[in-house]
């Protein structure tokens, strides 16, 4: 994985300090080519992988995407499943079978609604969260999506309801289908681990909030040091700014420091922050390393 990966909250006025400034967010990226203009800053910086929700309008940039293969030849996805607020939508729009066809992956709407119809008549949760994932997948079809990551709002709701073995599902089937490594987005990183230990996936990549202050950090500060320390596995540190709770330098300078961790993922909208957090990036990156 790269040090450095890009996020889209900004893109859906996602903002966890201020809703002003969330909205203000969603109302400038209305427009998708304004999404476009950012994505080409980050690309053109050096900043290749695209660490994105499976929102609808997603598939327009994946759209524009697949229109320009010269350009953006070094471009990589990182899907993020599921967006629930996609399905509800579609639900209002197209109705109930409608929505199911909109989602349906490539193969065949006949073929997939049987292995979805097989699996409900035969409560095989497998069957219907594999026919999900590639729904969520059809998007992405002829892309760059080396690492597939399930959502946080799904991967805790299954951490609290025990369902183990729906995390070695979603591994198999990644790995099987699309040749992608698995990846979990967690608000309780210790917790998570255990399990992804306990069902066998070894060396998991997980994304967790990690920064200085411990802010949205669920399980305790000194747990994450631990699991930091100690456990095998791969981490990709977000909302290390706390929302701009720290400054900048102080907060990459931080993460850097850390053991364990193999890339931060960060959400911006213009050009100088862009700029500025890959530089800080590349400088304390280099400087933890010797």
């Amino acid at each position: 994985m790269d040090h450095l990966l890009f996020g889209d909250n900004q893109f859906f006025g996602v903002n966890h300090m201020s809703e002003e400034k969330a909205r203000a967010q969603a109302m400038r990226f209305q427009d998708t080519s304004a999404i476009i203009d950012v994505l080409d800053i980050a690309y053109d910086t050096g900043i290749k992988t695209f660490m994105c929700t499976t929102h609808d309008r997603i598939e327009t940039v994946c759209d524009h995407m697949r229109a320009n293969p010269q350009r953006y030849q070094d471009f990589v996805f990182y899907p993020c499943m599921p967006y629930a607020h996609k399905y509800a939508n579609a639900m209002t729009d197209y109705g109930m079978l409608g929505a199911i066809k909109h989602f349906m992956p490539n193969e065949g709407f006949i073929d997939a609604a049987m292995r979805g119809g097989m699996s409900l008549a035969k409560k095989d949760i497998e069957g219907i969260t594999t026919l999900l994932i590639d729904a969520e997948m059809k998007m992405f079809q002829g892309l760059k999506t080396p690492v597939i990551f399930l959502q946080n709002v799904v991967v805790d709701l299954l951490l609290g309801l025990g369902f183990k073995d729906a995390f070695r599902i979603f591994a198999t089937h990644v790995k099987a289908r699309y040749n992608a490594e698995p990846g979990f987005i967690t608000m309780n990183l210790p917790m998570l681990l255990d399990v992804l230990d306990e069902v066998g996936i070894e060396n998991p990549i997980v994304c967790a909030n990690i920064n200085k202050i411990g802010f949205r950090v669920c399980g305790g500060v000194e747990a994450y040091e631990r699991a930091l320390h100690e456990r095998k596995f791969r981490a990709i540190a977000m909302s290390v700014f706390a929302s701009g709770a720290i400054p900048a330098k102080e907060a990459i300078e931080w993460v850097c420091q850390q053991p364990n961790i193999e890339s931060i993922v960060f959400g911006a909208s213009s050009q100088t922050n862009i700029h500025k957090t890959w530089k800080l990036v590349e400088q304390y990156w280099k400087a933890s390393a010797q």
